[in-house]
């Protein structure tokens, strides 16, 4: 399913670590009713790219809105994201869905080619949900190095 601005966010429950999630817990998007949220979809832990753009989300993290709650979401375990965390002193919680359901349900776990080899991965995809749980923007095939940028002028700071 590709998910459109408009439509309600597809539901989830996922074990979180990080951020004021400091023992690992789990969380659910009604959890979050109320605040904005942004899921930032990326495929691996402690990568080039996807560290860039979790250091960029750390190092302005002041500069996003006070009512907006960012969380990175990969399949990667709570074990992976604790140590990405903590070698990347990240600020941001991390959501871990290694059952990949809650990537499917918003439509980043893909088909993927690289080297002639065919595989199932995550697409960097940022989404922004509304306080009430509608998708406020879907931000698709994020470059790691604008993405802040980007996001931030979706969320208008």
């Amino acid at each position: 399913m590709k998910l459109e601005t408009g439509m309600t966010a597809p539901a989830f429950e996922l074990p979180v670590v990080g951020g004021e999630y400091e023992e690992p817990s789990t969380v659910s998007l009604e959890d979050l009713r109320g605040v904005r949220v942004v899921l930032v979809f990326y495929p691996k832990d402690n990568t080039p790219g996807c560290t860039t753009q979790a250091c960029d989300i750390r190092d302005s993290y002041s500069r996003l809105p006070q009512d907006v709650k960012v969380f990175g979401v990969s399949a990667d375990s709570i074990r992976k994201h604790q140590n990405f965390i903590t070698k990347q002193g990240l600020v941001h919680p991390l959501l871990s869905d290694e059952s990949t359901e809650m990537l499917e349900a918003y439509g980043v776990w893909v088909e993927k080619k690289n080297f002639g080899k065919t595989y199932m991965g995550i697409v960097r995809t940022t989404v922004v949900i509304g306080a009430e749980g509608k998708i406020e923007a879907v931000m698709e095939k994020v470059k790691p190095a604008t993405h802040l940028d980007d996001l931030l002028e979706i969320l208008e700071v």
